[in-house]
């Protein structure tokens, strides 16, 4: 007898909720067959089958959050059929291994091949108001259940109990002379999985690092011209990618400020290579998909993968190597109307950087003329027991200067 248990994919996962299976018990299943998805601290993940073999016994529910190592289901294996070894070829993915001692939970009461089309948030809203998704209607793109429709579900349903009810006259004078008056009401969301997770790491985080915040304004005129200058060519690169290029060369040249240290063994530990973070709004909450070797990588390259990591986080379907290994984070908070914020950074790095609304200003040039420009504001967070103020500053003047002068950057490119 196989047990298939959730284990850690990375990143300190402690955590994972059961959001469907696609097999019933007494189904035949085959090696890297996806048995069941899980929503763990990040992402949605697979668990695969690691053997040939039959479906024996479901035991936990739909909807419940279990600890890494808890036994989720068990298969008879047929006779010869190997486990197989962790899927190395889709990222994301959850293994399981044999083991000798079962864990004995309460078996699903659900049907365990219902599946809709609704995020893990969404699905985790339902279950606090004891809601079976199932029977929600979506009104979102494709069919899809959106939080809004599992609300209206619920006003809906408690609407029709409210009028099925018949309570006496003589109680309700009761009830209102002992109800408190003055008692709150208070609505709920869940705090677990990814906002959980972002609780942890921002306290650790904090708690661990003396934050510095060094502000800047950043003139961004001759960027917006060039800009222009290469959509006449059928060129459409963000200015986001023009931020991740300018800091992956300002990192080479400053290494400190790419680094982890490694308070345990002594050491600052430089990264060699530059893996951009890209902090990302999402329905579940923050999450950060990395763009490797950015050092490497033209702005074209960085353009589309920056638009295809975002696309992904978000529609939940980001694999554990797009979140992980990042060695510096960007927070691009401009386009949502921020003009300054103190970020607190995306622990263990050394730091983070973060841009702020662009607006057009008045500024005295070097003839002491009063000219319009485009004004941006950008808050560079770092590790005061790595680095030191003045380097932070030598930093991000060298990101101000290839910003502020465009077509120097191209003489850095190789």
């Amino acid at each position: 007898m196989i047990e298939v248990k959730l284990h850690d994919i990375g990143e300190g996962m402690t955590e994972g909720d059961i959001i469907s299976y696609l097999v019933k018990e007494g189904d035949t299943v085959t090696v890297d067959q996806p048995l069941v998805e899980v929503q763990t601290e990040k992402m949605v993940a697979e668990l695969t089958s690691p053997a040939n073999g039959t479906v024996k016994e479901i035991l936990v529910d739909i909807g419940k959050t279990i600890p890494v190592g808890t036994t989720i289901l068990t298969i008879a294996s047929e006779q010869g059929s190997d486990p197989a070894p962790f899927n190395a070829k889709k990222e994301g993915a959850i293994s399981a291994i044999p083991i000798q001692k079962s864990m004995i939970m309460e078996k699903p009461r659900q049907d365990p091949l219902k599946r809709v089309k609704a995020a893990p948030y969404t699905r985790k809203v339902a279950r606090e108001h004891d809601v079976d998704i199932a029977l929600v209607e979506g009104t979102g793109r494709g069919g899809r259940i959106t939080v809004e429709d599992v609300l209206r579900y619920v006003k809906e349903r408690d609407h029709g109990r409210t009028e099925a009810v018949s309570v006496p006259e003589e109680t309700q004078a009761a009830e209102k002379e002992t109800a408190p008056q003055s008692e709150e009401q208070f609505d709920t969301i869940p705090f677990k999985g990814r906002r959980k997770q972002i609780a942890m790491k921002m306290s650790q985080s904090l708690f661990t690092i003396p934050h510095v915040c060094h502000f800047e304004e950043v003139d961004m005129t001759e960027l917006l011209h060039f800009r222009k200058e290469l959509k006449a060519m059928d060129e459409n690169i963000s200015v986001a990618a023009f931020f991740i290029k300018v800091l992956a060369i300002a990192l080479k040249e400053y290494p400190v400020f790419n680094a982890k240290l490694d308070e345990e063994n002594e050491v600052i530990r430089l990264g060699k290579s530059v893996h951009m973070g890209i902090a990302a709004d999402a329905e579940e909450g923050l999450i950060v998909p990395v763009i490797r070797d950015a050092d490497k990588k033209s702005l074209r390259v960085i353009h589309r993968e920056m638009k295809e990591l975002t696309q992904k986080a978000k529609e939940n379907k980001l694999t554990v190597k797009e979140i992980t290994g990042s060695t510096f984070t960007i927070s691009n908070v401009g386009p949502m109307g921020s003009i300054g914020a103190t970020p607190i950074i995306n622990y263990p790095e050394t730091g983070l950087m973060a841009f702020h609304k662009t607006k057009k200003m008045p500024v005295v040039n070097e003839n002491d003329e009063i000219v319009i420009r485009s004004i941006m504001n950008v808050t560079m967070t770092f590790d005061h027991r790595v680095a030191d103020g003045g380097t932070a500053i030598a930093f991000t003047n060298r990101f101000k200067s290839l910003i502020e002068n465009p077509k120097k950057l191209m003489l850095e490119l190789v």
